[in-house]
């Protein structure tokens, strides 16, 4: 080998040490822990609203994580509610596991576990707080930052990611629930 080749090469492996150890120190002192958060007002009362997030078999009608066209969808556990269970996977969706570990109408809590690509447990909550004649749906997701989130997020911000996934759903939900409370909430 040349010695300006050899040169070129020392110098290119010497820079991505350099970067990639940049990256590592960088993603180290990010927050242990996350959290996404997004709200709408909803011309429903909560009532009217909390069906539409305690039964799983609903979701398609609303989710913006319902996109992939040959996912596998598994229901178990109660129809609806505290115990209700969901299982999905798909090439694009990955595989993972919802449960409704609490359904009030004022709120649904659900534990929230995926599989693949990366595993992780979430916890998935949605506030109905009334406000004179509409409702706030808050829907939050939070968990572990694990590593490698900790690395996606030096170079994207991972809130508009997930956040906008969630105004998305959001706004489906408002439309679904808005179009209900016009059919007199059939």
């Amino acid at each position: 080998m040349k010695p300006t080749i050899k040169k070129i090469l020392i110098g290119l492996l010497a820079g991505g040490v350099v970067f990639c150890g940049s990256v590592m120190a960088v993603a180290a002192t990010k927050p242990d822990t996350f959290r996404f958060e997004r709200s709408t007002l909803i011309a429903a009362k909560p009532e009217q609203i909390q069906p539409l997030i305690a039964d799983f078999k609903r979701w398609q009608s609303w989710s913006p994580f319902e996109k992939d066209p040959a996912m596998q969808r598994s229901f178990s556990g109660a129809a609806s509610g505290k115990g209700a269970a969901y299982a999905w996977e798909g090439p694009q969706a990955g595989q993972g596991k919802m449960e409704i570990l609490e359904a009030r109408p004022e709120k649904v809590d659900i534990q929230l576990e995926f599989i693949e690509p990366m595993a992780a447990t979430n916890l998935s909550e949605f506030t109905l707080t009334p406000e004179q004649n509409q409702t706030r749906l808050t829907w939050t997701m939070s968990g572990d930052n694990l590593f490698l989130g900790k690395v996606m997020s030096v170079f994207v911000s991972v809130d508009s990611i997930i956040g906008g996934d969630f105004e998305a759903g959001l706004a489906k939900l408002k439309q679904l629930a808005e179009s209900k409370q016009a059919a007199g909430g059939k």
